[in-house]
Formats: structure tokens, C-alpha cells, sequence
């Protein structure tokens, strides 16, 4: 099989001095590349590097989905100490997997220590992170899973929202936190505690449901079921036939 120009094949231990030009994709790979025409999608085996216009890629073993030619890129998966940077898409991921539809923009990680940095936010988990970044649709699950950036910071199980562009910028529109444990929401000067946490921007009110606390200044309430209104920044929390709502009031004067 011969390969279209645009694409170079670098095989480890072979002197080369080629440097990639604009337009071209170059991939080095110490077991070389097996084509699968037919089925439009080629494997790069052990120790692969690759750079195109769009993005670069390292891990231990890549399988390429194609269209028309082999630098028809539509989708990536890869493997093993995975590293993929895109200026592009603004994206940076790491992990033991990662899948990548070009097109459609959507990117996942998995593994111990998945991490995805975008240019607002920053995620990590051990389980699986999902992004779409045409629709705005975020996913994250599994354990040490958390989303941070300048003005929020949420740990849970589970964190499933939407992004959306405000103002040229992104920001949370939609947001469903749950932890068979605790979720953990830190907003500006509040921290919240509840099983499940959801948000929705059109009636801007954080609905905090079961094992509730919110932390405010020199407060600290407790119930099993709250909310916190984003735009008067106010909060309510009830109890339900069992318990009582307990507030506590810290001294930080002693």
C-alpha cells in the first residue's frame, strides 16, 4: 500500500531529518501502520507520535478512522499514556484512552487520571470524561471526579451539565451532580453539600436534595432539602418528618 503523499510514516531507528510543513500529518511509530482500505480505518502500533495542523497525539497504540484518504481524519482512538493537544478545538486530555470525533468535535478520556483542560475549565477523573463542544454537553463519572475554574469548583460521583457561550465566554448553564455519599459544590463564598445538586440558568436556582449543608460567611445550615437563588443570593432549607433544620452560627471574633 502506497501512502498518500500528505501523510509521512516515520519508522523508529531510521535516521530521518524531515520537517513536517503546513498541511501535512506526521507519524512516527516503532511497529509501523497496517491499512485496512476497505474498512477506512489504519492502526499504529507502539510508541506513536502525531502531529498534524489540528493537532498532536502520543500513546502506545492508535487506530485512525478515515473518509476519502488516509489524512482524512474523522476519528482517533487511543491507548496507553495517552497525550493529545489540540489548539484548534482548545483541548488538552490525558489518559489510558482517548476518542476523538473530529468532525463532530467530541472528545472522551478514561482511566486513572484522566484529565481534560479546556480553555474555561479544567476536568479530571478515574472513570470517564465526555465532552461535546458543538453542543456544550459535558460528562464526567467515576471516582475523584471533579470540574474546576476561577469560580467553581464541583467534586461528585457524577457531573453531567451543558455549557454555554455568554458574553464570548463559557459558562454552566445546566449542571446534575450526584454522589451516593456527598456532592460538593463551592460557588464564590458558598459551600454546598447535598447527594444531589441541580442547576438550571433559565430559573437560576440551585436545588440541593437529600444530606443538605450550605456554608456562607459565618453560617452553617443543614436540612434534607434546600435551594439558593443565583440572583438575589438568598437560600432556603426544610427538613422533611424526621429531622430538624439545624443552623449554626460561627464566632470567628474569639
Amino acid at each position: 500500500m502506497i501512502l498518500i503523499l500528505k501523510i509521512i510514516v516515520i519508522i523508529f531507528f531510521s535516521l530521518n531529518l524531515y520537517a513536517r510543513e503546513k498541511g501535512e500529518t506526521e507519524i512516527t511509530t516503532e511497529d509501523g501502520i497496517e491499512v485496512f482500505q476497505n474498512e477506512k480505518f489504519y492502526l499504529l502500533k507502539k510508541n506513536v507520535k502525531i502531529a498534524s495542523d489540528e493537532f498532536t497525539l502520543n500513546a502506545n497504540d492508535v487506530k485512525i478512522e478515515f473518509e476519502k484518504s488516509l489524512y482524512d481524519i474523522t476519528k482517533l482512538n487511543a491507548q496507553g499514556n495517552v497525550e493529545f493537544y489540540s489548539e484548534e478545538y482548545e483541548i488538552l486530555g490525558e489518559g489510558e484512552y482517548l476518542e476523538f470525533e473530529i468532525k463532530n468535535e467530541k472528545i472522551k478520556v478514561k482511566g486513572l487520571g484522566s484529565k481534560l483542560i479546556t480553555e474555561e475549565f479544567e476536568m479530571f477523573s478515574d472513570g470517564t470524561i465526555n465532552i461535546n463542544n458543538q453542543s456544550g454537553k459535558f460528562s464526567l463519572k467515576g471516582l475523584n471526579s471533579k470540574l474546576i475554574n476561577e469560580e467553581i469548583k464541583i467534586e461528585a460521583r457524577s457531573i453531567d451539565g451543558v455549557f454555554s457561550e455568554i458574553d464570548e465566554k463559557k459558562e454552566i448553564t445546566v449542571l446534575n451532580v450526584f454522589d451516593e455519599k456527598i456532592s460538593y459544590i463551592k460557588n464564590n463564598d458558598t459551600e454546598m453539600y447535598a447527594r444531589k445538586i441541580n442547576f438550571d440558568s433559565d430559573n437560576s436556582i440551585i436545588e440541593l436534595i437529600e444530606n443538605v449543608t450550605i456554608i456562607r460567611n459565618d453560617e452553617k445550615i443543614t436540612g434534607d432539602y434546600g435551594t439558593l437563588d443565583t440572583t438575589n443570593n438568598s437560600y432556603k432549607i426544610k427538613s422533611n418528618n424526621t429531622s430538624k433544620v439545624k443552623v449554626i452560627i460561627l464566632n470567628n471574633e474569639q
